[in-house]
Protein backbone atom coordinates (compact mmCIF):
# COMPACT_ATOMS: atom_id res chain seq x y z
CA UNK A 1 0.00 0.00 0.00
CA UNK A 2 1.35 3.72 -0.79
CA UNK A 3 0.23 6.88 -0.48
CA UNK A 4 -2.05 8.16 2.37
CA UNK A 5 -4.89 5.13 3.63
CA UNK A 6 -8.27 5.64 2.06
CA UNK A 7 -11.60 4.04 1.98
CA UNK A 8 -12.54 1.18 -0.44
CA UNK A 9 -13.79 2.76 -3.82
CA UNK A 10 -17.80 2.48 -3.11
CA UNK A 11 -17.50 2.65 0.87
CA UNK A 12 -18.72 5.34 3.02
CA UNK A 13 -17.91 6.37 6.63
CA UNK A 14 -21.04 6.92 8.12
CA UNK A 15 -20.01 10.01 10.44
CA UNK A 16 -22.18 10.65 12.91
CA UNK A 17 -24.27 13.36 11.52
CA UNK A 18 -25.17 10.77 8.91
CA UNK A 19 -25.70 7.54 11.21
CA UNK A 20 -28.50 10.14 12.72
CA UNK A 21 -29.98 10.03 10.00
CA UNK A 22 -29.90 5.94 9.72
CA UNK A 23 -30.75 5.32 12.89
CA UNK A 24 -33.96 7.50 12.98
CA UNK A 25 -34.81 5.51 9.31
CA UNK A 26 -34.09 2.35 11.15
CA UNK A 27 -36.15 2.86 14.18
CA UNK A 28 -39.15 3.72 12.34
CA UNK A 29 -39.41 1.36 9.81
CA UNK A 30 -38.50 -1.28 12.95
CA UNK A 31 -41.73 0.74 14.68
CA UNK A 32 -43.93 0.45 11.77
CA UNK A 33 -43.48 -2.98 11.07
CA UNK A 34 -43.92 -4.43 14.95
CA UNK A 35 -47.66 -2.65 14.30
CA UNK A 36 -48.08 -4.44 11.28
CA UNK A 37 -47.52 -7.92 12.93
CA UNK A 38 -43.32 -8.48 11.11
CA UNK A 39 -41.28 -9.90 13.65
CA UNK A 40 -37.08 -8.98 13.03
CA UNK A 41 -35.11 -11.23 11.44
CA UNK A 42 -30.98 -11.17 10.61
CA UNK A 43 -29.89 -13.71 8.49
CA UNK A 44 -26.10 -13.52 8.12
CA UNK A 45 -24.13 -11.30 6.03
CA UNK A 46 -22.72 -14.18 3.44
CA UNK A 47 -24.30 -17.26 2.41
CA UNK A 48 -23.44 -19.80 -0.05
CA UNK A 49 -22.91 -18.68 -3.26
CA UNK A 50 -26.19 -20.83 -4.97
CA UNK A 51 -28.43 -18.90 -2.38
CA UNK A 52 -28.44 -15.82 -4.99
CA UNK A 53 -27.01 -17.34 -7.86
CA UNK A 54 -30.23 -20.16 -8.27
CA UNK A 55 -32.66 -17.17 -6.90
CA UNK A 56 -31.67 -14.09 -8.89
CA UNK A 57 -30.98 -16.50 -11.93
CA UNK A 58 -27.91 -16.52 -13.87
CA UNK A 59 -29.16 -13.82 -16.58
CA UNK A 60 -29.02 -11.42 -13.87
CA UNK A 61 -27.07 -8.43 -14.23
CA UNK A 62 -26.36 -8.81 -10.15
CA UNK A 63 -25.20 -12.33 -10.44
CA UNK A 64 -22.92 -11.75 -13.62
CA UNK A 65 -21.29 -8.57 -12.81
CA UNK A 66 -21.92 -7.17 -9.52
CA UNK A 67 -22.14 -10.15 -6.83
CA UNK A 68 -18.72 -10.32 -4.05
CA UNK A 69 -18.03 -13.92 -4.27
CA UNK A 70 -15.16 -15.88 -2.85
CA UNK A 71 -13.98 -19.24 -1.72
CA UNK A 72 -13.18 -20.05 1.27
CA UNK A 73 -10.36 -22.00 3.75
CA UNK A 74 -12.76 -25.23 3.26
CA UNK A 75 -13.08 -24.36 -0.70
CA UNK A 76 -16.98 -23.42 -0.35
CA UNK A 77 -18.24 -21.14 -2.53
CA UNK A 78 -19.60 -18.21 -0.62
CA UNK A 79 -21.19 -14.73 -1.23
CA UNK A 80 -21.94 -11.52 0.15
CA UNK A 81 -25.43 -11.02 0.40
CA UNK A 82 -26.42 -8.60 -2.74
CA UNK A 83 -30.53 -8.28 -0.90
CA UNK A 84 -32.13 -9.79 1.54
CA UNK A 85 -34.86 -11.58 0.25
CA UNK A 86 -32.49 -15.06 -0.88
CA UNK A 87 -31.59 -14.90 2.73
CA UNK A 88 -34.81 -15.06 4.42
CA UNK A 89 -36.18 -17.45 1.93
CA UNK A 90 -33.09 -19.81 2.80
CA UNK A 91 -33.77 -19.40 6.96
CA UNK A 92 -37.36 -20.07 6.29
CA UNK A 93 -36.23 -23.60 4.73
CA UNK A 94 -33.70 -24.73 6.57
CA UNK A 95 -34.65 -23.64 9.81
CA UNK A 96 -37.82 -25.98 9.22
CA UNK A 97 -40.98 -23.25 9.72
CA UNK A 98 -43.40 -24.38 7.16
CA UNK A 99 -45.49 -25.39 9.99
CA UNK A 100 -45.82 -22.33 11.23
CA UNK A 101 -47.46 -19.92 7.96
CA UNK A 102 -48.19 -17.62 7.60
CA UNK A 103 -44.88 -15.59 8.73
CA UNK A 104 -43.83 -11.46 8.30
CA UNK A 105 -40.80 -11.02 8.69
CA UNK A 106 -38.70 -7.36 8.76
CA UNK A 107 -34.88 -7.27 8.31
CA UNK A 108 -32.20 -4.27 8.33
CA UNK A 109 -28.56 -4.38 7.07
CA UNK A 110 -25.33 -3.67 4.88
CA UNK A 111 -25.31 -5.25 1.21
CA UNK A 112 -22.84 -5.88 -1.14
CA UNK A 113 -22.64 -5.32 -5.02
CA UNK A 114 -19.69 -4.36 -6.80
CA UNK A 115 -21.29 -2.01 -9.09
CA UNK A 116 -20.38 1.78 -10.13
CA UNK A 117 -20.83 3.97 -7.30
CA UNK A 118 -22.71 7.21 -7.97
CA UNK A 119 -24.47 9.11 -5.52
CA UNK A 120 -27.11 7.24 -3.87
CA UNK A 121 -25.56 3.61 -4.50
CA UNK A 122 -22.36 2.24 -3.00
CA UNK A 123 -21.00 -1.24 -3.13
CA UNK A 124 -21.03 -1.50 0.34
CA UNK A 125 -25.13 -0.67 0.74
CA UNK A 126 -27.64 -0.47 3.53
CA UNK A 127 -31.44 -2.46 3.06
CA UNK A 128 -34.18 -2.88 5.40
CA UNK A 129 -36.98 -4.75 3.95
CA UNK A 130 -40.36 -6.59 4.93
CA UNK A 131 -41.40 -10.24 3.52
CA UNK A 132 -45.08 -11.76 3.91
CA UNK A 133 -44.73 -15.89 3.73
CA UNK A 134 -47.53 -17.96 3.40
CA UNK A 135 -50.23 -14.71 2.19
CA UNK A 136 -51.82 -15.52 -1.08
CA UNK A 137 -54.83 -12.91 -0.80
CA UNK A 138 -54.37 -9.59 -2.50
CA UNK A 139 -54.95 -8.02 0.10
CA UNK A 140 -51.67 -9.23 1.62
CA UNK A 141 -49.55 -6.97 -1.08
CA UNK A 142 -52.09 -4.13 -0.11
CA UNK A 143 -50.54 -4.80 3.33
CA UNK A 144 -47.33 -4.33 2.41
CA UNK A 145 -47.90 -1.25 0.38
CA UNK A 146 -49.31 0.10 3.62
CA UNK A 147 -46.25 -0.43 5.51
CA UNK A 148 -44.03 1.01 3.26
CA UNK A 149 -46.31 3.57 2.71
CA UNK A 150 -46.58 4.28 6.37
CA UNK A 151 -42.69 4.08 6.54
CA UNK A 152 -42.25 6.99 3.79
CA UNK A 153 -44.70 9.19 5.80
CA UNK A 154 -43.11 9.02 9.01
CA UNK A 155 -40.06 10.11 7.96
CA UNK A 156 -41.59 12.92 6.27
CA UNK A 157 -40.56 11.93 2.32
CA UNK A 158 -44.18 10.47 1.11
CA UNK A 159 -44.78 13.58 -0.44
CA UNK A 160 -41.74 13.26 -2.53
CA UNK A 161 -42.46 9.66 -3.88
CA UNK A 162 -44.98 8.51 -6.28
CA UNK A 163 -45.95 4.39 -6.39
CA UNK A 164 -45.74 2.62 -9.38
CA UNK A 165 -47.60 0.09 -9.75
CA UNK A 166 -47.89 -2.96 -12.74
CA UNK A 167 -48.72 -6.72 -12.65
CA UNK A 168 -46.85 -9.47 -14.03
CA UNK A 169 -50.12 -11.67 -14.11
CA UNK A 170 -50.27 -15.35 -13.01
CA UNK A 171 -48.25 -18.29 -14.15
CA UNK A 172 -49.89 -19.25 -17.46
CA UNK A 173 -50.26 -15.28 -18.18
CA UNK A 174 -46.42 -14.70 -17.95
CA UNK A 175 -45.67 -18.46 -20.31
CA UNK A 176 -47.94 -17.01 -23.12
CA UNK A 177 -45.92 -13.43 -22.85
CA UNK A 178 -42.93 -14.82 -22.29
CA UNK A 179 -43.67 -16.77 -25.95
CA UNK A 180 -44.61 -13.15 -27.71
CA UNK A 181 -41.78 -11.73 -26.46
CA UNK A 182 -39.68 -14.12 -27.68
CA UNK A 183 -41.09 -14.35 -31.11
CA UNK A 184 -40.55 -10.57 -31.25
CA UNK A 185 -37.11 -10.35 -30.07
CA UNK A 186 -36.09 -13.22 -32.38
CA UNK A 187 -37.03 -11.53 -35.66
CA UNK A 188 -35.14 -8.41 -34.26
CA UNK A 189 -32.49 -10.58 -32.71
CA UNK A 190 -29.46 -8.66 -34.64
CA UNK A 191 -30.23 -5.41 -33.22
CA UNK A 192 -30.08 -7.02 -29.70
CA UNK A 193 -26.89 -6.18 -27.36
CA UNK A 194 -25.37 -9.52 -26.11
CA UNK A 195 -26.41 -9.46 -22.79
CA UNK A 196 -29.75 -9.56 -24.07
CA UNK A 197 -29.38 -11.86 -26.69
CA UNK A 198 -28.40 -14.21 -23.87
CA UNK A 199 -31.11 -13.11 -21.71
CA UNK A 200 -33.59 -14.00 -24.70
CA UNK A 201 -32.57 -17.84 -24.68
CA UNK A 202 -32.58 -18.02 -20.91
CA UNK A 203 -35.29 -15.04 -19.37
CA UNK A 204 -36.48 -12.72 -22.25
CA UNK A 205 -38.65 -10.22 -19.20
CA UNK A 206 -35.10 -9.31 -17.92
CA UNK A 207 -34.68 -7.17 -22.13
CA UNK A 208 -37.61 -4.89 -20.96
CA UNK A 209 -34.79 -4.05 -18.18
CA UNK A 210 -31.95 -3.56 -20.19
CA UNK A 211 -30.27 -0.09 -19.93
CA UNK A 212 -28.97 -0.35 -23.23
CA UNK A 213 -30.31 2.30 -25.75
CA UNK A 214 -30.44 -0.31 -28.59
CA UNK A 215 -32.56 -2.67 -26.25
CA UNK A 216 -34.50 0.47 -25.06
CA UNK A 217 -35.52 1.50 -28.75
CA UNK A 218 -36.74 -2.66 -29.62
CA UNK A 219 -38.93 -2.01 -25.89
CA UNK A 220 -41.31 0.59 -27.70
CA UNK A 221 -42.72 -1.74 -30.09
CA UNK A 222 -42.34 -5.11 -27.87
CA UNK A 223 -45.71 -6.62 -26.63
CA UNK A 224 -47.53 -5.35 -23.76
CA UNK A 225 -48.49 -7.58 -21.07
CA UNK A 226 -51.33 -6.48 -20.56
CA UNK A 227 -52.69 -7.98 -24.18
CA UNK A 228 -51.90 -11.80 -22.18
CA UNK A 229 -53.42 -11.16 -18.78
CA UNK A 230 -55.91 -14.47 -18.23
CA UNK A 231 -58.87 -13.54 -16.22
CA UNK A 232 -57.46 -14.86 -12.94
CA UNK A 233 -54.57 -11.83 -13.15
CA UNK A 234 -56.48 -9.26 -14.19
CA UNK A 235 -59.15 -9.91 -11.23
CA UNK A 236 -55.84 -10.38 -8.33
CA UNK A 237 -54.85 -6.77 -9.90
CA UNK A 238 -58.16 -5.35 -9.57
CA UNK A 239 -57.92 -6.23 -5.96
CA UNK A 240 -55.05 -4.62 -5.23
CA UNK A 241 -55.46 -1.50 -6.74
CA UNK A 242 -59.46 -0.90 -5.14
CA UNK A 243 -57.12 -2.22 -1.87
CA UNK A 244 -54.46 0.50 -2.07
CA UNK A 245 -57.53 3.57 -3.27
CA UNK A 246 -59.10 2.32 -0.25
CA UNK A 247 -56.38 3.30 1.64
CA UNK A 248 -56.26 6.28 -0.17
CA UNK A 249 -52.29 5.95 -1.02
CA UNK A 250 -51.92 7.61 -4.60
CA UNK A 251 -50.73 6.26 -6.89
CA UNK A 252 -50.03 5.56 -10.91
CA UNK A 253 -50.24 2.17 -13.20
CA UNK A 254 -46.79 1.78 -15.11
CA UNK A 255 -47.16 -1.00 -18.09
CA UNK A 256 -43.22 -0.83 -18.59
CA UNK A 257 -42.53 -1.71 -14.85
CA UNK A 258 -41.58 -5.21 -14.86
CA UNK A 259 -39.23 -7.75 -12.66
CA UNK A 260 -37.40 -10.40 -14.84
CA UNK A 261 -36.95 -12.89 -12.65
CA UNK A 262 -38.77 -16.00 -13.10
CA UNK A 263 -39.89 -16.35 -9.24
CA UNK A 264 -42.11 -12.98 -9.40
CA UNK A 265 -45.62 -12.89 -10.08
CA UNK A 266 -48.94 -10.59 -10.09
CA UNK A 267 -48.29 -7.56 -8.33
CA UNK A 268 -44.72 -5.15 -9.18
CA UNK A 269 -44.54 -1.65 -7.25
CA UNK A 270 -41.74 1.13 -6.72
CA UNK A 271 -41.45 4.23 -4.66
CA UNK A 272 -39.96 6.68 -7.03
CA UNK A 273 -38.43 10.44 -6.49
CA UNK A 274 -37.58 13.02 -8.79
CA UNK A 275 -35.02 14.41 -5.74
CA UNK A 276 -32.08 11.71 -6.45
CA UNK A 277 -31.46 12.04 -10.04
CA UNK A 278 -30.67 8.92 -12.06
CA UNK A 279 -31.29 6.42 -8.64
CA UNK A 280 -35.02 7.31 -8.82
CA UNK A 281 -36.10 4.05 -6.29
CA UNK A 282 -36.09 4.44 -3.21
CA UNK A 283 -38.59 1.18 -2.23
CA UNK A 284 -39.58 -1.54 -4.47
CA UNK A 285 -41.05 -4.80 -4.29
CA UNK A 286 -43.33 -7.44 -5.23
CA UNK A 287 -45.39 -10.95 -5.15
CA UNK A 288 -42.59 -13.80 -5.18
CA UNK A 289 -44.70 -16.71 -5.19
CA UNK A 290 -42.36 -18.99 -7.26
CA UNK A 291 -38.98 -18.33 -5.30
CA UNK A 292 -38.92 -20.64 -1.90
CA UNK A 293 -40.23 -23.75 -4.77
CA UNK A 294 -37.19 -22.57 -6.50
CA UNK A 295 -35.22 -22.98 -3.69
CA UNK A 296 -36.02 -26.31 -2.93
CA UNK A 297 -38.64 -25.62 -0.27
CA UNK A 298 -42.69 -26.59 -0.67
CA UNK A 299 -44.20 -24.25 -2.45
CA UNK A 300 -44.90 -21.33 -0.44
CA UNK A 301 -46.43 -17.75 -1.74
CA UNK A 302 -44.76 -14.71 -0.58
CA UNK A 303 -44.93 -10.83 -1.00
CA UNK A 304 -42.56 -7.76 0.19
CA UNK A 305 -40.27 -5.15 -0.31
CA UNK A 306 -36.79 -3.68 0.26
CA UNK A 307 -35.39 0.37 0.58
CA UNK A 308 -31.79 1.30 0.37
CA UNK A 309 -31.54 3.11 4.04
CA UNK A 310 -29.09 5.14 1.80
CA UNK A 311 -31.44 7.07 -0.45
CA UNK A 312 -34.11 7.03 2.02
CA UNK A 313 -31.91 8.95 4.70
CA UNK A 314 -30.78 11.58 2.01
CA UNK A 315 -34.57 12.65 1.40
CA UNK A 316 -35.30 12.77 5.03
CA UNK A 317 -35.67 16.03 6.71
CA UNK A 318 -32.75 16.32 8.95
CA UNK A 319 -34.92 18.27 11.51
CA UNK A 320 -37.21 15.44 12.08
CA UNK A 321 -34.29 13.10 13.43
CA UNK A 322 -33.28 15.45 15.69
CA UNK A 323 -34.53 14.64 19.26
CA UNK A 324 -35.76 17.73 21.10
CA UNK A 325 -34.34 16.96 24.45
CA UNK A 326 -31.98 18.63 27.60
CA UNK A 327 -28.55 18.81 27.31
CA UNK A 328 -27.26 19.38 30.48
CA UNK A 329 -22.91 20.57 30.86
CA UNK A 330 -21.29 19.52 33.83
CA UNK A 331 -18.14 21.75 34.65
CA UNK A 332 -15.59 21.52 37.09
CA UNK A 333 -14.24 24.73 38.10
CA UNK A 334 -11.14 23.30 39.65
CA UNK A 335 -9.36 20.27 40.52
CA UNK A 336 -11.34 18.81 42.95
CA UNK A 337 -14.70 19.73 41.12
CA UNK A 338 -13.70 18.24 38.09
CA UNK A 339 -12.72 14.88 40.34
CA UNK A 340 -16.34 15.23 41.57
CA UNK A 341 -17.69 15.97 38.19
CA UNK A 342 -17.56 12.41 37.31
CA UNK A 343 -19.76 11.35 39.49
CA UNK A 344 -22.31 14.06 39.46
CA UNK A 345 -23.21 13.61 35.56
CA UNK A 346 -23.27 9.72 36.09
CA UNK A 347 -25.71 10.59 38.98
CA UNK A 348 -27.88 13.17 36.16
CA UNK A 349 -27.41 10.42 33.58
CA UNK A 350 -28.69 7.73 35.55
CA UNK A 351 -31.98 9.93 35.21
CA UNK A 352 -32.17 9.58 31.56
CA UNK A 353 -30.85 12.72 30.51
CA UNK A 354 -28.00 13.55 28.51
CA UNK A 355 -24.97 15.05 30.02
CA UNK A 356 -21.92 15.91 28.53
CA UNK A 357 -18.86 16.20 30.81
CA UNK A 358 -16.31 19.15 29.73
CA UNK A 359 -13.11 17.95 31.42
CA UNK A 360 -10.85 20.18 29.50
CA UNK A 361 -9.92 23.68 29.40
CA UNK A 362 -10.49 26.70 31.75
CA UNK A 363 -13.39 27.40 33.65
CA UNK A 364 -14.26 30.34 30.81
CA UNK A 365 -13.07 28.05 28.16
CA UNK A 366 -15.74 25.14 29.60
CA UNK A 367 -18.49 27.50 29.60
CA UNK A 368 -18.05 28.40 25.49
CA UNK A 369 -17.79 24.68 24.89
CA UNK A 370 -20.85 24.03 26.52
CA UNK A 371 -22.84 26.73 24.83
CA UNK A 372 -21.22 25.79 21.78
CA UNK A 373 -22.94 22.46 22.35
CA UNK A 374 -26.20 24.18 22.89
CA UNK A 375 -26.26 23.18 26.35
CA UNK A 376 -29.42 23.92 28.06
CA UNK A 377 -27.95 24.12 31.78
CA UNK A 378 -24.49 23.61 33.12
CA UNK A 379 -23.92 22.20 36.79
CA UNK A 380 -20.54 23.74 37.99
CA UNK A 381 -18.63 22.43 40.75
CA UNK A 382 -15.91 23.99 42.44
CA UNK A 383 -14.53 23.15 45.77
CA UNK A 384 -16.84 25.45 47.98
CA UNK A 385 -19.68 23.40 46.38
CA UNK A 386 -17.97 19.89 46.85
CA UNK A 387 -17.21 20.47 50.54
CA UNK A 388 -20.43 22.03 50.81
CA UNK A 389 -22.14 18.89 49.01
CA UNK A 390 -23.98 21.67 46.63
CA UNK A 391 -23.94 22.38 42.66
CA UNK A 392 -24.45 25.68 41.03
CA UNK A 393 -26.82 25.32 38.44
CA UNK A 394 -26.74 28.34 35.64
CA UNK A 395 -29.68 28.31 33.15
CA UNK A 396 -28.42 29.09 29.95
CA UNK A 397 -32.33 30.17 28.80
CA UNK A 398 -32.84 33.01 31.24
CA UNK A 399 -29.13 33.14 32.64
CA UNK A 400 -30.61 32.43 35.94
CA UNK A 401 -27.92 30.73 38.50
CA UNK A 402 -29.03 28.92 41.06
CA UNK A 403 -26.96 26.99 44.20
CA UNK A 404 -28.86 23.60 45.31
CA UNK A 405 -27.89 21.18 47.99
CA UNK A 406 -26.61 17.52 45.99
CA UNK A 407 -29.76 15.69 47.66
CA UNK A 408 -31.91 18.04 45.48
CA UNK A 409 -30.42 17.42 42.24
CA UNK A 410 -32.20 14.02 41.96
CA UNK A 411 -35.22 15.44 41.93
CA UNK A 412 -34.61 18.60 39.86
CA UNK A 413 -36.40 19.70 37.22
CA UNK A 414 -34.72 20.65 33.56
CA UNK A 415 -36.77 22.21 31.11
CA UNK A 416 -36.25 23.68 27.72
Amino acid sequence: MSGKIQRVRGTRDLLPEDSLLFRFVEESAYEKSLLYGFGEIETPIFEFSDVFHRTLGETSDVVNKETYDFTDRGGESLTLRPEGTAGVARAFISEGMSQNLPLKFYYSGPMFRYERPQKGRYRQFYQLGAECLGYDSPLADVECISLAWDLLQKIGISNDCTLEINTLGDSESRAAYRDALVQYFTAHQDQLSADSKMRLEKNPLRILDSKDEGDKKLNINAPKLEQYLNETSQTFFKKVLAGIERLGIPYKVNSHLVRGLDYYCHTVFEFTTAKLGAQGTVLAGGRYDGLIETMGGPRTPGVGWAAGIDRLADLTPRELAVKSEVLIAVIGADDLGEDESVKVAHEVRSRGLKVENILSGKMGKKMQKANKLGAHYALILGSSEVQGQQVTVKNFGSGEQTTISRSELATFKFSI
